[in-house]
């Protein structure tokens, strides 16, 4: 006797919604036989019922009446692809609440309230799948879930952004500011009108804050996480970091401490022969270690309808098939590191007078603060007007003397600005 079909209400019809429900309609019989049951696409929840669209849905399919999907009781699955916080927080509680399954493609809901889904999916005994809110098409969830179980995990490493990584490159290979860079990727399509999520960091931030949790099993928020984004990065900071053996990457960093983990998305230099220095237009990388496995390293397209909906029908499928995992626990213990206390090394650009005494007295400003200075390099930037362009970097220091020390440093007489601040990774 045939399993009953289990009927999916989709929510969403965008990029990766069309790409979501095209992939259902069209592979039936290859996702029932591999999933073991029918998936039938029952209900799908948009704004604008007229709008046209790339996949074409049966006319009674189709509701912007939220209350007939999340309250009809033959759904048994609630799949989220709409994006955005609110409303769809509240879909989402309202579906696990009704004790339906839930596979999600929302980046911002899983940060900020992932781990009060998962809780509340755990009393409910339903699943909430999430693997594309994190890379895409990158299997991420699934090898924390599965191949790194056995894992403790000491730290994490990202490039979780594809239209920074992109803008980053444009910068370093051809010479383009950042607006220039961003317009590229604009028209490339590998950027939004309106890029500050990316260019600011929040983007890599709620990706962090779900794989933060995954990986140590506690509670990361996106607020617990230092943020800083690209906007002062200047055409000639990579010309520099090429000379001293670097490349240029938003990077989403965290490791285990005693304790207390730290979690922070910040440009920084990487050196050029590091994996994820390597990691070139809008892909993206993941750079794990376990104390088991050692260092693993995934690769792959991490945003885009194609990506994002196989993550999504993929968890489908693991879902029907009834691969049942033990939920996600969180301890309360732990806690994220102040983004002062974390060590790191850092690269200042600094423009001064070119006259006798700025080395020593820019010197005596990190001998105070107790930074160590690994290299030195002074390049004569504008000869006729005597001014002098300063390349730094540090050995290990902690974040809050390094800022410290930028801030007196930009203040010292002959000092015309402190111009680029990065972090060394």
């Amino acid at each position: 006797m045939a399993p009953s079909p289990l009927n999916i209400g989709l929510i969403g019809l965008g990029t990766v919604g069309s790409q979501v429900a095209e992939r259902m309609l069209a592979w039936q019989s290859q996702l029932a036989r591999r999933a073991g049951v029918e998936l039938c696409l029952r209900r799908v929840l948009v704004r604008d019922i007229a709008k046209r669209r790339s996949v074409e849905i049966e006319s009674d399919l189709m509701t912007a009446d939220p209350d007939q999907l999340l309250d009809d009781p033959d759904i048994h699955v609630v799949v989220e692809v709409a994006g955005g916080d609110e409303p769809m927080r509240g879909y989402l509680e309202r579906a696990i609440q009704a004790g339906k399954h839930v596979v999600t493609a929302n980046k911002v809901v899983m940060a900020k309230h992932g781990p009060d889904l998962l809780d509340l999916a755990a009393q409910k005994n339903v699943d909430v799948y999430f693997e594309a809110a994190v890379g895409g098409g990158i299997p991420l969830i699934s090898t924390f879930r599965t191949d790194l179980q056995a894992n403790r995990i000491e730290r994490l490493s990202a490039v979780i952004n594809g239209t920074t990584n992109y803008v980053l490159g444009r910068m370093a290979a051809g010479g383009l500011s950042l607006d220039e860079a961003v317009r590229e990727a604009q028209a490339a399509g590998f950027a939004e009108a309106d890029p500050t999520d990316d260019v600011g960091g929040f983007d890599a931030t709620y990706k962090l804050a779900i794989l933060g949790s995954i990986a140590y099993e506690i509670k990361v928020r996106p607020d617990d996480i230092f943020r800083e984004g690209i906007e002062g990065i200047e055409p000639v900071d990579f010309r520099y970091a090429r000379e001293l053996g670097y490349a240029i990457k938003l990077i989403a960093h965290t490791q285990r401490h005693p304790g207390r983990i730290e979690a922070r998305v910040h440009p920084a230099m990487v050196p050029l022969d590091h994996p994820l220095a390597q990691v070139e237009g809008a892909n993206n990388a993941v750079f794990v270690e376990g104390d088991l496995v050692g260092q693993v390293l995934l690769v792959g397209q991490g945003a885009g309808g194609r990506p994002t909906a196989s993550a999504v029908v993929g968890d489908l499928i693991d879902l029907a098939r009834s691969i049942r995992r033990p939920s996600f626990s969180f301890d309360d213990r732990v806690a994220v590191v102040p983004m002062g206390e974390v060590m790191t090394r850092a690269y200042y650009r600094i423009r001064v007078d070119d006259r006798a005494g700025v080395l020593a007295a820019i010197g005596q400003v990190y001998a105070e603060e107790g930074v160590s200075i690994s290299s030195f390099i002074q390049k004569d930037a504008w000869v006729q007007e005597r001014i002098a362009e300063l390349v730094v970097t540090t050995h290990p220091s902690s974040e809050a003397s390094l800022q410290r020390a930028r801030a007196r440093i930009a203040k010292l007489e002959p000092v015309h600005a402190v111009s680029s601040f990065l972090r060394v990774f």
